[in-house]
């Protein structure tokens, strides 16, 4: 394909409804039109028609309750706990990065019931067509570690259940790598399963978080009704002290921490647009974001610490991970229905956050070769190669190391993503030129390389002085250390400003060109 000059497009290609709802002119995808088509189009990537844009406030609100209510959620909170915090300093910290992170999930989310596209044709406009590809993918391999952990989580629940119901020769298997072979196979078949709800579409998650969120909610709950019961009430809950007290113990924890919580959803701070691009409208998702996504987390972050402390106060430590604390109970009935919680929960969380989005990333790398479902086998593959095990087995790598690279990271993108559609374009886009070379997002060869220079020294700013341990020894750039600990708000503070000041010196009468 020969890259071209850029040429003018008609208004006539999108119509624009009172609503302010953004969609393409009839006839403008049919077989045989002008645009938009080619390499860069395909069924799964074109923009949602308006009439099925649906999702309402509650949906989005559910959405968020289901992905907000789950074992990685949970052990946030209690990771927290683990490392010295007391229920308060917890509760505190992870309410305030989701108010934090809550901003630019509506900032990046308008372009979804506006213009009906996901993610990565979303970052067509910032980074170019072809350049795209490049915060899609790393937003797609970072899914594929999340869905890595979480299918390790609910396999982890499928091996404790089973061997409750088995016995022994499931439970006391021959180990294998450090595991027993039966956790190998319960592992594996949390990983069918999950491809198997995916492959029926994007209507079949809808309704699985629609009744999935209550259901989650409710496990947790009993969860904490038992463990005050064990405790002898909630005051041993509630009076267990933090190891650090309020001083400087607390607050040199305290960024890196909050820095780990925000990173827990920056990856859908980025691709939330392919979510709210099936809302009705922007009330619909603006509302249902904002209450899911800040209340829902710190209610569970709440329950969590409150059932850690209490783990605390009965078993003498911090039990952390809720799937090794329901097992403790002598009550079958009672860990079968902790143990399917924490099943649904996983699911509901795994399948939204980590399977429809890379799936959608990896399809945009090739749109007439890779589909929607071939792009969630992908995620599927890889999620196993990452070694989910050995990033979940410690809470000082999985908050401090995993949450903290993949927030400094993603932050850079999302800086880039705010200042192109807010601040340079205030908004407005041709859902044309997003498919097709030639048009205004196209560039020098389809990259746009300021978006790129901004992306890669924000994130060697946000990332280049952290601890990469336990996956390696040392820091990258030791001169950076001191930027570690904020690296998501360096992050996206400099990408932001960098690809402000590179694109104004290109000619902002350029932005439309």
């Amino acid at each position: 394909m020969t890259d071209t000059a850029p040429t003018a497009i008609s208004p006539s290609m999108q119509v624009t409804l009172p609503d302010g709802r953004v969609e393409l002119a009839p006839g403008a995808s049919a077989p045989g039109a002008s645009a938009p088509s080619g390499s860069y189009a395909n069924e799964d990537l074109l923009p949602v028609p308006v009439h099925k844009r649906t999702w309402t406030t509650y949906n989005f609100s559910a959405l968020w309750v289901g992905m907000a209510h789950n074992t990685a959620s949970w052990t946030l909170a209690s990771g927290l706990i683990a490392v010295g915090m007391d229920w308060k300093q917890a509760v505190f910290t992870i309410a305030l990065a989701n108010v934090i992170v809550l901003v630019p999930m509506l900032l990046t989310g308008h372009a979804g019931p506006k213009y009906g596209i996901p993610f990565p044709v979303f970052a067509r406009a910032s980074f170019g067509v072809r350049g795209a590809n490049l915060p899609a993918v790393v937003r797609a391999l970072v899914a594929c570690g999340w869905f890595g952990i979480q299918t390790w989580i609910g396999g982890e629940a499928i091996y404790f259940l089973a061997g409750k119901l088995i016995g022994d020769s499931w439970a006391n298997a021959s180990h294998i790598g450090g595991y027993a072979w039966t956790m190998w196979l319960s592992f594996a078949l949390f990983w069918v399963l999950q491809v198997a709800i995916i492959y029926r579409g994007m209507e079949t998650i809808r309704r699985f978080e629609n009744w999935a969120a209550p259901f989650v909610l409710v496990g947790a709950l009993v969860m904490l009704v038992w463990m005050s019961n064990k405790a002898g009430g909630f005051g041993p809950l509630l009076d267990q002290p933090s190891k650090l007290g309020w001083g400087g113990h607390f607050w040199k924890l305290f960024w890196p921490s909050l820095m780990g919580m925000i990173g827990f959803w920056s990856t859908l701070s980025l691709n939330i647009p392919d979510f709210t691009r099936y809302g009705k409208s922007q009330k619909a998702q603006t509302w249902g974001q904002a209450l899911g996504l800040p209340t829902t987390m710190t209610l569970f972050a709440f329950l969590s610490v409150m059932v850690t402390s209490g783990s605390q106060a009965v078993y003498g430590q911090a039990i952390w991970d809720p799937v090794q604390l329901a097992a403790k109970t002598d009550n079958v009935v009672g860990l079968l229905y902790a143990l399917v919680t924490v099943l649904v929960a996983t699911l509901s969380v795994n399948i939204a956050a980590n399977l429809v989005s890379p799936a959608f990333d990896f399809s945009n790398i090739a749109p007439r070769k890779i589909s929607f479902r071939a792009g969630a086998l992908v995620t599927c593959v890889l999620g196993v190669l990452i070694f989910p095990w050995k990033l979940y087995s410690d809470p000082q790598g999985y908050i401090f190391t995993w949450l903290g690279l993949v927030g400094g990271l993603l932050g850079t993108v999302a800086g880039i993503l705010i200042a192109d559609y807010w601040i340079l374009r205030r908004g407005k886009l041709d859902l044309t030129d997003l498919y097709r070379t030639g048009g205004r997002y196209w560039y020098e060869g389809g990259w746009n390389w300021r978006a790129v220079v901004a992306f890669v020294a924000g994130g060697v700013l946000a990332i280049g002085g952290a601890s990469f341990k336990p996956l390696i020894d040392g820091r990258p750039v030791p001169a950076l250390e001191p930027l570690a600990d904020y690296g998501w708000a360096v992050g996206l503070g400099t990408s932001m400003v960098l690809y402000l000041v590179l694109m104004l010196a290109r000619g902002r009468d350029r932005l439309d060109a």
